[in-house]
């Protein structure tokens, strides 16, 4: 989405958190970078300059707001809604491939020459993809700096930087404040537990918590999920090791807490945690664009704010939705649960009842069939869709072509629409994937007065596109199933 000059004018002077993430506010005058909700008196209007990235802010010298604290306001929505190369590209950079692998490693991975992606990033986000993994790590020191008690040599290197000169340079440079300084400057919480980090993550208002963590909850595996004091906690595959996280609810933010075997998958963590619960959405956008079908509105009206429950591993959830063909909820988890506690990794819970991480594409190719309690058709399913992510001939991470990976799951035997959208809605992220089949939405769609026939009711909803995934999300709330509601 592109802003104007007089767009971005208004959205500052009305203080509008909705634009948090989406541009940055530079101040000709001072040399400092803001969000537009920046609660300090805006300054002349021939004094502001607008740039599309935090990144884009340093790279042409300007320092972070110590008022709003721009670095961390929520990621902009457009990389969550939008399929092309850019938008693979921040996906990729936020999950910290470029630190893993250098710009060479994400060029790969995204089928393109180094300059084609450098000259892209650089046209539409003002930085190339150094400058905007530079920003994440200064983000991500930051936040180790101000909530740790870590060294701030383990910061550096748990961050991402080569060196601790490199560290403290771009810290005091990004926020003109030193690592120490910063850290003085923090407020003195509690000791906390060794080892786990508490965080906040921050959202576009409102957030309807019902649908996103009750259906979390509901669906979740015994062993690697569980729903615990309020809180929604599973363990992690990593690359560099693994983790558990707890994500509770709260007004303002989501209360993250952390708990990694290496702390280099920090930034890693917090990027799947925030896909997860779908953070970056801008709701309103989304509601109001609903709201234009009079009988979708009242929905919408009721609780607005939903948002996609998706996942922290696209392979899992492949492999979870195949299990969870025609059966249960229940009887997924069953299954589910058989599959990890035979093949997962298992790990140690100080905190709860996690025990493993759900088991490996390639751990799960090894599987005998005659070993599924499920058709035989079922088992071929399995069996070929283990087969296909462990060889790596079918690629649902954050950086995959969404149309490519449809047709490649629809060529799988066993794969018909509703087991690829629900892929395509949670896994791969397609904010307008839809499900017209869902015995579910159907009913929902009759009893609203829409369309209840698979053809009609995807007629109707081509003016819900590009948010028909959310669409879902408010006709499965008129259901009294268990997942539409946050537990007690």
């Amino acid at each position: 989405m592109q802003f104007d000059r007089e767009h971005c004018m208004r959205a500052v002077r009305s203080k509008d958190a909705r634009f948090d993430g989406w541009f940055f506010t530079a101040v000709l005058t001072t040399r400092i970078y803001c969000r537009p909700s920046c609660p300090v008196v805006p300054p002349k209007p021939e004094n502001m300059t607008f740039y599309p990235s935090a990144a884009a802010c340093q790279q042409a010298g300007f320092r972070a707001c110590k008022r709003c604290r721009p670095d961390t306001s929520p990621g902009s929505p457009e990389w969550n809604q939008r399929a092309d190369l850019v938008a693979r590209a921040m996906r990729l950079i936020a999950d910290g491939v470029v630190d893993r692998e250098g710009v060479p490693g994400l060029a790969a991975r995204l089928g393109y020459s180094t300059r084609q992606v450098e000259r892209q990033l650089l046209a539409e986000l003002g930085a190339g993809p150094l400058a905007l993994a530079r920003a994440q790590r200064a983000q991500t020191a930051r936040m180790l700096v101000e909530t740790t008690a870590l060294p701030m040599a383990e910061i550096a290197f748990a961050a991402g930087f080569s060196s601790i000169r490199a560290f403290n340079d771009t810290v005091r440079e990004v926020f003109a404040l030193s690592p120490s300084e910063l850290r003085s400057r923090a407020p003195r919480s509690g000791a906390g537990t060794p080892g786990v980090l508490s965080l906040r993550l921050p959202f576009r208002a409102p957030l309807n918590p019902s649908n996103l963590f009750g259906h979390l909850a509901a669906t979740a595996v015994p062993g690697v999920e569980e729903w615990s004091d309020g809180a929604y906690r599973r363990t992690l595959r990593l690359p560099y090791g693994h983790g558990i996280v707890a994500l509770a609810p709260r007004p303002d933010h989501i209360a993250c807490r952390l708990t990694l075997s290496d702390l280099r998958d920090l930034t890693v963590a917090i990027s799947r945690c925030r896909r997860l619960l779908d953070l970056d959405a801008d709701p309103v956008a989304v509601d109001d664009h609903l709201r234009t079908d009079l009988l979708l509105a009242p929905l919408v009206d009721k609780a607005p704010g939903r948002r996609v429950p998706r996942t922290v591993d696209e392979a899992e959830f492949a492999v979870r939705a195949v299990l969870g063909q025609q059966v249960s909820t229940a009887a997924a988890r069953t299954h589910a649960a058989r599959l990890v506690t035979a093949h997962g990794k298992p790990l140690d819970d100080a905190e709860g009842g996690l025990t493993h991480l759900f088991p490996s594409p390639e751990a799960l190719a090894d599987v005998d069939p005659e070993t599924l309690a499920m058709p035989r058709t079922r088992r071929t399913t399995f069996t070929t869709l283990v087969r296909h992510l462990a060889e790596g001939s079918l690629h649902l991470g954050v950086d995959a072509d969404w149309a490519e990976a449809r047709a490649r799951l629809l060529a799988l035997p066993g794969f018909g629409p509703w087991t690829v959208d629900v892929i395509a809605m949670r896994a791969l992220g397609d904010p307008d994937a839809f499900l017209p089949t869902d015995l579910g939405i159907r009913r929902a769609a009759e009893d609203l007065g829409l369309p209840s026939t698979p053809a009609a009711l995807t007629a109707r909803a081509a003016a819900w596109r590009p948010w028909r995934a959310y669409a879902v999300q408010y006709l499965w709330a008129t259901d009294s199933h268990p997942i539409n509601f946050l537990p007690v």
